[in-house]
Formats: structure tokens, sequence, C-alpha cells
């Protein structure tokens, strides 16, 4: 049985962590909380799987890698809604729906009564959209609790500690997913500014991801049932402060109100501002030097790409078996 520690518990560390258990490791976690919680990126993202959506902007290993997310997740959780993905624009923003189109695959042209009859809450106000009929959701807090429960029962070893990775490669082998808060040894790594907004308003019904483009960054607005919506934007460059920006905040509120002037009425249950971990070609790297794995750099991608992540690196560290996503691998 390898033994292996795994260094931070957020999404990418508790996939590696589950995949490794699950193909015979014997995993001992280490973070310096006890359980998921705010303090991590993951916490605050979205959780759409969703990767013929990203093709508008993302590399063809995205779109492939995140495939196989679906069903990971559904495996690992059973939580997933496989209800697709809607993507609309206001009438006179005609032109960023066809670019969209252009950009991506998987997805077919709906009307307004075909908008209206997939989400009749959006009712009329849309004459045109996108629908990606495969696409998925879900509810990342719930997901990653499940997923850090089912490790403990599963004989997972937890410490909550402040863990050095170099100090722990001297003792065996270490896998370092400490996201952004690894910055100090990858310094090619930056944060990309992630704000939401989590809402409560019960008048409104979706089924599924609703993605609104807007001249400056596509919104995204998730159901969380029983009322609750979570409000993203895609990306914004540059680190998180730590408050949402005001000009963030309107953008995300208009959108709301846009889809539906019912959330205009709707309560502002949380804010959320988060640095998402990323490489200067936005895809993760896993990068080996002797007994120590570095796999980061998920940007925006944490739930849709972190089991192909966590597959790679089982696969390299069961099988030396070099990852797609390797551009330093050392003995």
């Amino acid at each position: 049985m390898t033994p292996v520690t795994v260094i931070g518990a957020g999404v990418a560390g508790l996939c590696v962590a589950r995949t490794l258990l699950d193909r015979g490791a014997a995993v001992t976690l280490i973070d310096r909380h006890a359980a998921p919680g705010p303090h991590a990126c993951s916490w605050w993202a979205g959780g759409m799987l969703a990767p013929y959506c990203e093709g508008e902007s993302a590399e063809e290993p995205v779109i492939r890698l995140g495939a196989e997310a679906a069903d990971w997740w559904q495996a690992q959780t059973g939580s997933v809604q496989q209800h697709g993905s809607l993507v609309v624009s206001p009438g006179r923003d005609k032109a960023d729906l066809a670019r969209f189109a252009r950009l991506t695959t998987g997805h077919r042209s709906v009307t307004g009564p075909e908008i209206a009859a997939l989400e009749p809450d959006l009712g009329t106000r849309f004459t045109r959209g996108l629908y990606f009929e495969t696409e998925a959701h879900l509810a990342p807090r719930a997901a990653l609790i499940r997923l850090h429960e089912s490790l403990v029962a599963d004989g997972a070893t937890f410490r909550q500690d402040e863990a050095d990775p170099d100090a722990c490669a001297m003792h065996g082998l270490t896998i370092d997913c400490r996201g952004f808060a690894a910055r100090d040894t990858l310094p090619d790594l930056r944060g990309v500014k992630g704000e939401m907004l989590i809402l409560s308003c019960p008048d409104v019904t979706l089924s599924r991801p609703i993605r609104m483009l807007h001249p400056r960054v596509p919104i995204y607005i998730v159901p969380r049932g029983d009322g609750m919506f979570m409000l993203g934007a895609t990306m914004v460059e540059g680190r998180a402060g730590r408050h949402v920006t005001a000009r963030a905040m309107l953008e995300l509120l208009s959108t709301a109100y846009a889809l539906n002037p019912a959330f205009g009425e709707a309560e502002v249950v949380e804010i959320g501002v988060d640095n998402r971990p990323a490489f200067p070609d936005n895809l993760p790297r896993i990068r080996r030097d002797g007994n120590l794995i570095r796999a980061n750099g998920l940007y925006r991608h944490g739930f849709l790409l972190a089991p192909a992540l966590a597959r790679m690196v089982t696969d390299l560290i069961l099988y030396d078996k070099t990852p797609e996503v390797s551009d330093e691998i050392a003995a």
C-alpha cells in the first residue's frame, strides 16, 4: 500500500485524496482547517460542470478533460443535476450570442418559446439562446462536505496542521494542492479574482445554470434549490481584495434583474470574494521534483477539472505515467 501525504483540502486536494484512496493508497490529508468552509476558494465556486460552454474562452483540454467531471462527481457524491446549461443575451446583443455559438460545440439554438418552455420564469424576455443539453451542475459546498466525510469514513487520515510541503517530502511522497497559497514556490502562479453573491428569491424557479452574455464579462446564475441562487462572473483578472467591488455588485444584480425583475426583491444572503490559482495559459500543471508533486492552477475550472487532475496525479504515482498537463517532470 503506497503511503501518500496530500496537503490542502480544497477541491483539488480532496479529489486527489479520493482517487488515491480508491486505487489502494494510504492517504494522509493535511489542512489548516478541520473541514471544508469559506476559507477555501472552492467554497465559493459556481459548481457548473459545463465543458462545452467553457470552449468560448478555454483551451481544448478544458473541454475534453472536463467531460469526465459529471460522472465522477455523481459517482462520488450522488448530487449532480444534469439539466443542461442555457446561454442567453439581450436582444440588442445578438452578435455576442452568434460569437459564443461559433466558439462552442454541444449546443442547439433555441427560440423564445423554447426558452420559456425550458425556464418558465424567464418568460418571453429572450428571443434567442443556446441550450447545452448534456451539461450539468452541482452544489459545491454539499459536494465538498460529502467528499470530506467519505474520505474519513473510508480510512483516510486527517491532520489539522500548517504543513511545509518540502519538509513533508523529506519523509515520503507528498502532493502539494494548496492552490493560491502555493504562490511562494510557484512564481508563475497568479490569482484571478472571483466575486459572487448568494441570493434568496423564493419567487423565482430555475432548473439549470443560466449564462447571460455581458459586454464586460459573462455573468451566470446557478440554482441551489429552495429559492437560493448563486450569482457570479466567469472571470475577473486581478488579485482579490477583501470585498466585492461596487461595479461588480451593480453588474451582478443588474443581470439578475434582467433575467427576472423578481430578483429585485431578493435578499443578498452572502457576498464572497476569492483568488483562483492560475498559470499564464489558464491550464493546470502537475510538476514533480523527487518526492514532491505540485498539482495546481485549476483557474475557474476547479470542479470541472479536479477529477481529471486527480486521475493524472494518481497515474503518475502508481504507474509512472507522465501527466498530459505536466511541464516539469523530474525523477
